[in-house]
């Protein structure tokens, strides 16, 4: 199925999607590092001058960008492949391709992105003399599992769109809901106990909360917490397969 002429698409459908999302825009490319550190600088001079919590963290920059660097890419990779195939209807009429490689050119288009953040977030690191440790080994599998939840997550909502085209709109709210629930700003630790147990089956809280364990506090991350990370993005991605299979025969009457 995924020969080499389907990897060509792929990949030519990641360049397009890159190059599209910064067409027309005077900093180009400069936009996936000015985003995260003006919300960076907002939220640092909030909650270390303005004194939200009585005892800021130390090395704040850095313990929010742990959270959006992840959280941005989640929600532009969920956002924007929710209608993928809506904007490539064209393309699926035209030409006999896996449905599946629409949404996951996006999500991978997408992460794109998410290599020049993660390039930020350990500039910043490094620039607050954190230094480098043995288990930044594990960060490359944590953003590949976050990788493997959103393809699923987008499978879903994508699929979903092509029958109901409000889904959009449900995805933009629920972003906007996941930025409180997801522990961008605040620690993990204040989160009460009932519900501290949920958060690590979300996977981009699970991933924020590894990460902040292995680039703030040099340790590696719980095993319950990769384990949990692990199986609910494998999880989402099978689910997301099984249920745009079930859905894309008909696609073709509703693009």
């Amino acid at each position: 199925m995924w020969n080499g002429d389907y990897s060509f698409l792929l990949s030519n459908l990641v360049k397009k999607d890159f190059k599209v999302r910064y067409r027309n825009m005077s900093l180009g490319i400069f936009w996936s590092l000015l985003n995260p550190l003006v919300t960076t600088a907002v939220l640092t001079f909030v909650f270390t001058q303005i004194r939200v919590f009585a005892n800021p963290k130390p090395y704040y920059p850095v313990f929010v960008l742990c959270g959006l660097v992840p959280f941005n890419f989640f929600t532009m990779a969920w956002s924007s492949s929710t209608s993928s195939l809506i904007d490539n209807a064209g393309i699926i009429k035209r030409v006999p391709i896996p449905r599946e490689v629409i949404p996951i050119a996006t999500v991978l288009g997408n992460g794109v992105h998410l290599l020049i953040q993660i390039g930020l977030l350990l500039s910043f690191t490094l620039a607050f003399g954190l230094g480098i440790n043995r288990y930044w080994l594990w960060l490359p599998v944590l953003w590949a599992l976050e990788v493997v939840f959103v393809c699923g997550l987008a499978l879903i909502s994508a699929a979903v769109n092509v029958y109901i085209r409000d889904t959009r709109y449900v995805v933009e709210s629920a972003t906007v809901v996941l930025f409180w629930l997801v522990p961008i700003f605040y620690d993990i630790a204040i989160v009460p106990e009932q519900y501290a147990e949920i958060y690590g089956y979300n996977p981009v809280a699970a991933l924020i909360v590894a990460s902040r364990n292995i680039l703030l506090d040099g340790i590696s991350p719980p095993m319950s917490i990769l384990w949990k990370l692990a199986a609910s993005s494998c999880f989402m991605l099978v689910v997301g397969l099984v249920l745009f299979r079930k859905l894309r025969e008909g696609f073709y009457d509703y693009l």
